[in-house]
């Protein structure tokens, strides 16, 4: 045992796929409550400006994995196997000292190298996995586990918990499932919300007036569900608005469901880490691998760098150094997490990874020369099923700049059919929704060209390669 260890914080990491923070009472949700995913908030730090660089599963939690962008660590599209013999945080926790432990959602493939490395135990389910009687992939054997699946990821991190060596520091990444499509309940929350009417967002009937192409074309609108989404025919004779309607609340009910089995399991690991007396001395975080559409905009989906799909919900709880109710709209990237992490185990971040450690900002202090602008890029051009053009872009505390290059290169299941690229430009201060596309307009022609060399700048910064561009 490493002679600090036992000074060290043990981290729970919890962390769901597909949870807007606008679906947490947290952070202001209008449509739903979460008390115990709260608990984390009211007793440690919400930040309010927490992103991630690339909105779609398997990219974020690469890129939390080894604290690189996507480029660098193999990981650009959904379903792209990661190569666990890179450097990862979990590595070098475990090398360290740390008992290390992942249970529930991987997404990063089975099988060689890709599958969990770094841990001392693991148990994963299947790819996206199934919310009823799902399978696991324990320490590399698949099983069969009777219940849901929110319950048993949260039974299954209690029980490495409860059987952990109590004498060293540990890192537990308890990874939900939930609340990712196709949003079906457990039997405890089936019923929530039946004889009301959740709210519709303002962005609901957006027509991208103003907007790409890229916008206009995307196949995520809440009209292009599914029955398997919403669980049923749509009653004949209604409009097409009337459609959109009736699908947005059978959506979103089933998907705000899912979120409450999140939350009381949360409460679960908190009560756990309460009564074992181990709270001041943990670390817990929850987030989410990136946002989701609730209805903005008409949609439903990730991927584009609109704020509901950029924004990550992110709250930290240590009692030993985080103030009680604590928010900071300082910038957070999910490549931060990973030497955030490092430094509180004490451990040298490799000098390869690209984040920066948010220890000083959970303390109150954000450091001189803290990022004031992020790198967003999202590579799956035209994917089948939701058909988003692939870009990238930069978003400052007001502005946001994204540049559809429209284009393939390469990447696994974008389509390789170019289409015109385009611009759009967001002044975050006067429209907070983005319906305003301000890119042709003289009036910000500064602003775009100063944006313009900022996005080359942060480019180069993170060893990416621009595509050609437009004016």
């Amino acid at each position: 045992m490493n002679e600090h260890s036992a000074k060290r914080p043990n981290i729970v990491f919890i962390m769901s796929d597909d949870h807007a923070s606008h679906a947490m009472s947290c952070y202001g949700s209008k449509i739903n409550r979460t008390p115990h995913i709260d608990r984390i908030a009211n007793e440690g730090i919400r930040f309010d400006n927490c992103f991630c660089t690339n909105s779609i599963c398997s990219p974020s939690r690469a890129a939390i994995l080894t604290g690189k962008y996507n480029h660098l660590n193999g990981v650009k599209a959904i379903d792209e196997s990661f190569d666990g013999r890179q450097t990862t945080f979990p590595k070098l926790l475990q090398a360290d000292g740390y008992q290390t432990a992942i249970v529930g959602k991987w997404h990063l493939g089975h099988g060689g190298d890709a599958d969990p490395t770094g841990f001392d135990y693991w148990n994963v389910i299947d790819g996206q996995g199934e919310y009823h009687e799902p399978d696991f992939y324990e320490m590399g054997v698949r099983k069969r586990y009777s219940g849901y699946v929110t319950d048993l990821i949260a039974d299954i991190s209690l029980d490495w918990l409860e059987q952990r060596d109590k004498s060293r520091p540990f890192l537990l990444m308890c990874h939900h499932k939930a609340p990712h499509r196709p949003w079906d309940p457990d039997e405890k929350h089936k019923h929530m919300y039946e004889d009301e009417d959740i709210p519709e967002p303002e962005t609901f009937y957006d027509d991208f007036a103003t907007r790409s192409q890229a916008a206009v074309t995307a196949n995520m609108r809440i009209a292009d569900m599914t029955v398997r989404d919403t669980k049923g025919q749509p009653p004949e004779g209604l409009s097409a608005v009337e459609t959109a309607r009736w699908k947005y609340q059978r959506y979103i009910k089933d998907y705000l469901r899912c979120v409450a089995s999140i939350d009381d399991n949360v409460g679960r690991l908190l009560d756990y880490l309460d009564e074992e007396g181990l709270a001041d001395d943990t670390i817990v975080i929850y987030t989410s691998d990136q946002g989701f559409f609730l209805g903005d905009h008409g949609w439903f989906d990730k991927r584009f760098m609109y704020e509901e799909s950029l924004r990550m919900p992110f709250i930290v709880r240590y009692p030993r150094e985080i103030r009680a109710g604590s928010v900071t709209d300082a910038m957070a990237l999910n490549v931060d997490f990973a030497q955030t992490f490092l430094e509180y185990a004490g451990i040298p971040a490799p000098a390869d990874m690209q984040g920066h450690s948010l220890r000083p900002i959970w303390n109150g202090v954000v450091p001189e020369g803290w990022r004031t602008s992020m790198y967003y890029r999202y590579w799956m051009h035209l994917d089948e099923h939701h058909r988003v053009y692939s870009h990238y872009g930069i978003r400052t505390h007001r502005y946001k700049l994204i540049y559809y290059y429209a284009e393939a290169l390469g990447t696994i299941l974008s389509k390789d059919e170019s289409r015109p690229p385009e611009w759009e430009l967001f002044d975050l201060e006067h429209d907070h929704c983005e319906l305003r596309n301000v890119y042709a307009d003289p009036a910000y022609a500064e602003v775009r060209e100063q944006l313009k060399a900022e996005l080359a700048q942060l480019q180069r910064d993170v060893l990416d390669e621009p595509v050609k561009q437009i004016d």
